[in-house]
């Protein structure tokens, strides 16, 4: 089948219509990574996740990070140590766009705001809670390489 080109650029519209880009936050502290249960009346309820959201209209990745963090669990970040980007796709439907940025450093004391709990956990633990279906690839690729001590 060709594609002309008008039929692409009707195709990429239409792509970037349907894909929510996500800014998530690996927020890692003493060999541990900070992950978030989503509330029972969420969609995806009660799955595992990491704190963070979806991106506004002319957000930057570092933005869309911060305004996230102090909504969920009021702190603070100046930056994140780098960033990974996946495709996620969902059976209802859903695809997402997430980038991964790994967080060392925080200001503010962790509070949750809106999840139904939060937790500390070491990677072998994190591989074993029932996180979102879209987030297992990535957290099946995590090594403990990804994650120096500070």
């Amino acid at each position: 089948m060709k594609i002309g080109f008008f039929g692409i650029s009707r195709l990429n519209r239409y792509i970037h219509r349907t894909m929510t880009r996500a800014i998530v936050a690996i927020i890692h502290k003493d060999n541990r990574i900070l992950v978030c249960q989503r509330s029972r009346q969420s969609r995806y309820a009660l799955k595992w996740e990491f704190p963070g959201g979806k991106m506004e209209e002319g957000e930057s990745v570092l933005d869309c990070l911060r305004r996230e963090l102090r909504e969920e669990l009021a702190i603070d970040v100046g930056g994140f140590d780098r960033q990974e980007t996946q495709t996620n796709h969902y059976d209802d439907g859903g695809t997402f766009e997430v980038t991964y940025c790994f967080v060392s450093r925080f200001t503010g004391v962790l509070r949750n705001n809106v999840f139904e709990d939060i937790r500390w956990t070491t990677l072998s633990e994190l591989r074993t809670l029932d996180i979102l279906s879209g987030n297992r690839p990535f957290v099946d690729s995590l090594r403990e390489t990804d994650f120096p001590p500070e």
